[in-house]
């Protein structure tokens, strides 16, 4: 078995790190799947402004019809870069129909950027399964339905980490700061980006990156506020309930449990909702040379910021980001998982083991995508929100009231948008799953003609 899996190894090794080994065939489908997908999304799935959506708009409507900052905790840059879909609707329907396409827009451009930024830089097949996998098979899906600030934030910081991994910080730090600006408790993880920065290039001009942060952010608030410390977020609470640390404001929540729960839990655990995350990058990323060693280092810059979210979120009272589908404070988390598992599904493993295990982050991922979209948590109101919420926690830890596992447990019936939708992500998921499962299928046989060369003949006399 071992001498298989070696061959299988350097077969591996042998494949190019270029998009020169494209078939046109396979170019289409691939770019064709991403658009229709994308199309897919824009033109079935319902949009709506809910929750903090709402007072994300009021505050760019506050400042665009009566010339007036709101005090809302929200930050305003995000929606400021909205203004034009604000414009078109004083022209054409109305404003708030139009914003609600806002995230949807800022994640076509984001494919468009990553594909620019990364088309020379890695084979032009893993890039594109990463564009596939961003479209159906992560948090996106869903959270481009509203006009919440998670979207501009995660897409801004990556972009610009993979800037400065590419040498390019200064155009890369500044929109990373921009990011981070637009959801202020992102800052830890831009100063873990910093950090990384420093150590890896020895400089300490990086420690001016989260320094510019802070000076925008309290300028803002000071602007919006009348204060640089003034956040909007003073005696934020939630409801008492029957958990021991309820109705508690701030970071008030242990950091011990929170990480446990935002790590493990059933209805917000990225373990279930990003489970990418967990799969090995670094050997495949050396792998392909310099631009691996580029790729890596931004790898390591998103991990950074991702550890800083996590920490930071594991002590807020509502980790779990209030009424909301998913764990939609780690967005960008979602979007290193698709990465990570690209280059899974096409740099296959030698052990059988581990392709099996990528195949079920595969399937999982995927289901997250058609969960979010579909499902959400439409069956789970009546019980989660019953009695100021006094029932949430079962929604949050116990699997069978998870969005995620909900759907098994209660019937929904489902409309034609939501069959097409399900059918579209069914078929993409069996394209891009095919070269994994025909490498699973070869390891299969040889491990079978092994064992039966070992065993197979002395237990039949042979």
């Amino acid at each position: 078995m071992s001498s298989m899996n070696g061959q299988f190894a350097e077969a591996q090794a042998k494949q190019p790190a270029s998009g020169t080994s494209d078939s046109s065939v396979r170019v289409v489908i691939e770019t064709a799947s991403i658009i229709i997908g994308m199309l897919i999304n824009l033109l079935l799935i319902p949009r709506h402004l809910s929750s903090d959506a709402v007072h994300r708009f009021q505050a760019l409507n506050q400042l665009l019809s009566a010339h007036t900052l709101s005090t809302v905790p929200y930050s305003l840059v995000g929606p400021l870069f909205a203004t034009p879909l604000w414009l078109l609707g004083k022209l054409y329907k109305t404003p708030q129909w139009w914003i609600q396409y806002y995230n949807w827009l800022l994640l076509a451009l984001g494919l468009v950027v990553f594909y620019v930024l990364l088309r020379n830089r890695i084979d032009r097949s893993i890039l594109r399964t990463f564009l596939l996998l961003i479209v159906f098979a992560s948090l996106c899906a869903q959270q481009v339905t509203d006009f919440d600030g998670e979207i501009f934030t995660a897409l801004l910081v990556m972009i610009g980490a993979l800037l400065a991994a590419q040498r390019r910080g200064k155009i890369g730090w500044p929109l990373a700061i921009l990011g981070v600006v637009n959801t202020p408790a992102t800052l830890l993880g831009l100063g873990l980006m910093s950090l990384k920065q420093i150590a890896s290039s020895r400089r300490l001009r990086y420690v001016l990156v989260p320094l510019g942060a802070v000076a925008i952010i309290g300028a803002e608030n000071w602007l919006r506020r009348g204060a640089p410390l003034a956040t909007g977020y003073e005696g934020n609470v939630g409801f008492r309930t029957v958990m021991p640390y309820s109705g508690l404001p701030g970071f008030s929540y242990p950091i011990f449990f929170g990480l446990l729960s935002i790590l493990f839990s059933f209805g917000k655990g990225l373990i279930f909702y990003m489970p990418g995350l967990f799969l090995p990058v670094r050997k495949r990323l050396l792998a392909l040379g310099d631009q691996g060693q580029m790729l890596y280092a931004a790898y390591q810059l998103w991990l950074a910021f991702l550890i800083g979210l996590v920490l930071v979120y594991s002590h807020w009272w509502a980790w779990y980001g209030g009424w909301y589908w998913g764990p939609r404070f780690f967005l960008a988390g979602s979007l290193i998982a698709c990465f990570a598992l690209a280059l899974a599904i096409k740099r296959p493993s030698a052990s059988l083991i581990v392709n099996l295990i990528t195949l079920v982050v595969l399937v999982l991922s995927f289901w997250v995508g058609i969960n979010g979209v579909v499902f959400d948590q439409n069956t789970l109101a009546s019980t989660c929100q019953a009695n100021n919420y006094a029932l949430e926690t079962l929604c949050h830890y116990t699997p069978e009231f998870s969005a995620l596992w909900r759907p098994f447990v209660v019937y929904e019936p489902l409309s034609t948008r939501s069959l097409v939708y399900i059918g579209c992500s069914v078929l993409v998921f069996a394209y891009v799953a095919f070269p994994l499962l025909r490498v699973i299928a070869r390891q299969l046989a040889e491990g079978a003609r092994h064992l039966w060369a070992i065993y197979g003949r002395q237990a039949w006399g042979i």
